[in-house]
């Protein structure tokens, strides 16, 4: 923030993260929820957050808008892009497409007896595509000349449990999805899910993509990269037909190597 203050760049979109609300009483959760955290990764959200709110209020040339985003699931509908963790993924949905081809035997779903329809974890799942419009929306707050700093919950509104999940995947795929049950993580909260009405009054935002969606999209990225991007070749032009109905943009990389921006 120093370094940006310095060349006169003092507008910011900074990803934060439902975490911050903790072990939240009630759900929906609306952006006045009493903040704390479970885990380091929520501790340093709720740092960066202050440490931003601080800038702010020491500058009134500063404008920063912080998104607290729920559970960003799905991939690009062309197939293209998506998510490719590497090892054993840490979040549900990357997990489920490993059990689904076959990389991964079982989903490990931790707990079973949590205050829930089913007894298994609550969240707020967002298609990443809404998560994208969701940045829009906040990058043209700030370019009408918004200073100070707020904050937007990013999410559908609606809790879908980790079995509600797996069954709508299921559904999405045609392929099996075994899941064998395990203990509680420490740190896992028993729901989660947003009120985003302030988005929506303010940036004019509203999640659009359904839980069906999210797995559809998800489903043809696996199925058009079922490596993921091991190896970074380079992809030729394609004639490749469209498939569900969507149709597959075509793309050729000059080089596997990012470049510093």
């Amino acid at each position: 923030m120093k370094v940006m203050g310095e060349y006169g760049c003092k507008r910011m979109v900074f990803s934060s993260s439902a975490t911050v609300y903790g072990d939240a009483r009630e759900s929906p959760i609306g952006e006045d929820h009493a903040l704390s955290a479970t885990s380091p990764y929520g501790r340093t959200k709720l740092w960066v957050e202050e440490m931003l709110r601080d800038t702010c209020a020491a500058d009134s040339e500063w404008g920063v808008v912080v998104l607290r985003y729920f559970n960003p699931v799905g991939a690009h509908p062309s197939g293209m892009l998506g998510e490719d963790p590497k090892g054993v993924p840490n979040n549900l949905m990357p997990y489920i497409t490993k059990v689904a081809t076959g990389k991964q035997p079982v989903l490990k779903v931790f707990g079973d007896d949590y205050p829930t329809k089913d007894g298994t974890g609550v969240r707020d799942y967002l298609h990443i595509m809404d998560l994208s419009r969701g940045h829009v929306a906040a990058l043209d707050m700030l370019q009408e000349g918004f200073t100070g700093s707020d904050v937007f919950n990013l999410g559908t509104g609606n809790g879908i449990s980790v079995l509600e999940m797996v069954e709508a995947f299921r559904e999405a795929s045609r392929h099996p999805v075994p899941y064998e049950i395990h203990g509680r993580r420490k740190g896992d909260v028993a729901v989660c899910f947003a009120d985003a009405s302030k988005a929506a009054a303010r940036l004019g935002w509203v999640a659009k993509h359904s839980l069906e969606d999210m797995c559809h999209d998800l489903w043809r990225f696996t199925q058009r990269n079922p490596d993921g991007y091991e190896g970074g070749a380079e992809p030729e032009e394609s004639a490749e037909p469209a498939q569900h109905g969507v149709a597959q943009p075509t793309v050729q990389l000059k080089s596997t190597k990012a470049k510093a921006l």
